[in-house]
């Protein structure tokens, strides 16, 4: 794994390659922030972005939203996914803000993880974004794109945001976040584009010989079925004498 010092060049580097890397979540304050996060889980922010503003006109803060029922979220949610359990976790939410927090939204780690349908990613977007409590969301893109360059070395996103919030100062915790999501939405997908990437001289996935893209790829062996195919075609066949 890639020191501090390397990887807050490395961070460096992205940060300028994307000065533009923020949430692309839409949101107005804390409450709002926290309800589109909990409805970006497997969907895209741009879907959510289009399900909120009629949601949020309907239910501008935690005391409406804790009077919802199920049946009346549902309709609104649909297209985000999983919109049954998210009605609920978003009631159970909003209830809870109500009963525990006078209907704000707290301002530190443990109370957020203690909110149904809340977990640390959800709890540092909100804290990093929202409130200005330092956080570091770590999902599939962090995960992904850190551990490829080296700058952390786990499947575990809790190991992995120890990882980088050790290697980082506070104060660049959120903006990592958002720089190495974005480099993962635009470049450093699935099927990497690293002939665009501003760290591939840094990066350990780049220099791996499994890497395709890499420099040092390894050559494939053999033919292709056709090739072989001919080859054996071309040879000499021994034929049996007839008895």
């Amino acid at each position: 794994m890639k020191t501090a010092s390397e990887t807050r060049r490395i961070l460096d580097l992205l940060e300028t390659q994307h000065p533009d890397a923020d949430t692309e979540l839409h949101y107005q304050n804390a409450f709002q922030l926290l309800t589109a996060t909990i409805l970006s889980a497997q969907s895209t922010d741009q879907g959510v972005n289009l399900v909120t503003p009629a949601l949020f006109a309907r239910y501008p803060d935690a005391r409406a939203l804790a009077k919802a029922t199920s049946a009346e979220l549902e309709p609104q949610i649909r297209s985000t996914g999983f919109f049954r359990q998210k009605s609920k976790a978003l009631i159970g939410m909003a209830a809870a803000l109500v009963e525990h927090h006078g209907g704000e939204v707290p301002a530190n780690m443990e109370a957020l993880i203690a909110l149904p349908g809340v977990g640390r990613k959800t709890a540092n977007v909100v804290l990093g974004h929202a409130l200005g409590v330092p956080g570091l969301p770590v999902d599939r893109h962090v995960l992904r794109v850190s551990n490829r360059i080296g700058i952390a070395d786990s499947d575990d996103p809790v190991v992995v945001e120890q990882q980088l919030c050790t290697a980082l100062p506070p104060k660049r915790w959120t903006r990592t976040s958002d720089t190495l999501i974005l480099h993962g939405r635009r470049i450093c997908n699935p099927r990497p584009l690293c002939d665009r990437c501003a760290v591939t001289t840094l990066c350990d996935y780049y220099e791996n010989p499994d890497n395709p893209s890499g420099p040092r790829a390894r050559p494939r062996l053999g033919g292709t079925g056709k090739k072989k195919a001919k080859a054996h075609r071309g040879t000499p066949r021994i034929r049996r004498a007839r008895r």
